[in-house]
């Protein structure tokens, strides 16, 4: 326990014209029972007044900075800017328009604990619409998972992940026409044996009109191109193409029926 309430966590936050939830998402992280941690959120130009909300929280806390990119550089790299710029050795992430359940970190830090040999862990997740209304869907995840059960259905959320720095900088995100964290969640599993999860919805996931998830066409093409730039052959994408969109078909109907929709 001692040990848990040590760690630092550096969590890292892009946003881009996100003044109608980056509060939310802050203050979630205030209210983290753990209370080692520094929150770094990363400005990607935006044009409303999400720079004029963020410095009212950097003025009160010492331990939220604020950076701002010049031009406009995109989900990944704004990621990948904030893990380089991060003190702590174990890095999350948080979008700005996702929310966490105040003792995400301190249940993740006790996983780690049970495992420290691992070095990505993950939690379940809730979702809410842009009303703030829940789903009465849950996204369930096994308390483990490999490179290969992966490959069928991405559980892992982004905003979810609590993982190494060392190995992020090893594998940094690239590009935003793909699921740029899918791809770096396999190629930590190629060489790691196992991802770690706490199966509790401790991640209130945010779905909109504009997120890439939303959009169930694109988010198929995405994950086809993940699959070919981790080095699956044809036949080896297809057979997983198949899995991800049987799955991803099912969980879509059930968080829709779960906002009373069908």
């Amino acid at each position: 326990m001692c040990r848990n309430k040590e760690k630092k966590v550096s969590i890292i936050m892009p946003a881009y014209n996100a003044e109608k939830y980056i509060e939310e998402a802050i203050y979630s992280v205030l209210a983290q029972t753990h209370k080692e941690w520094e929150l770094i959120i990363i400005d990607d130009c935006s044009s409303d007044n999400t720079e004029q909300i963020v410095l009212k929280y950097v003025s009160k806390d010492t331990r939220i900075r604020y950076l701002k990119n010049p031009v406009n550089l995109g989900v990944s790299k704004s990621r990948n800017l904030g893990i380089k710029k991060s003190k702590n050795d174990w890095i999350a992430f948080l979008d700005s328009d996702d929310c966490w359940e105040n003792d995400k970190l301190e249940k993740q830090l006790k996983l780690f604990e049970q495992h420290p040999e691992g070095k990505l862990f993950f939690t379940g997740s809730g979702f809410i619409n842009e009303e703030g209304n829940k789903s009465s869907y849950v996204l369930q995840t096994p308390e483990k998972i490999t490179f290969r059960k992966l490959l069928k259905q991405n559980v892992i959320s982004c905003s979810s992940v609590l993982a190494e720095k060392r190995l992020l900088l090893e594998h940094p995100m690239e590009g935003d026409f793909l699921h740029e964290d899918f791809v770096v969640w396999l190629k930590i599993l190629q060489e790691k044996k196992y991802a770690f999860s706490v199966d509790e919805p401790l991640l209130l996931y945010r779905l909109s009109q504009q997120s890439k998830s939303s959009n169930k066409k694109k988010a198929a093409q995405m994950t086809w191109w993940a699959y070919r730039t981790i080095g699956l052959n044809i036949v080896e994408s297809l057979y997983y193409f198949i899995w991800y969109t049987c799955k991803n078909l099912k969980k879509y109907r059930k968080i829709q029926k779960g906002f009373g929709k069908e």
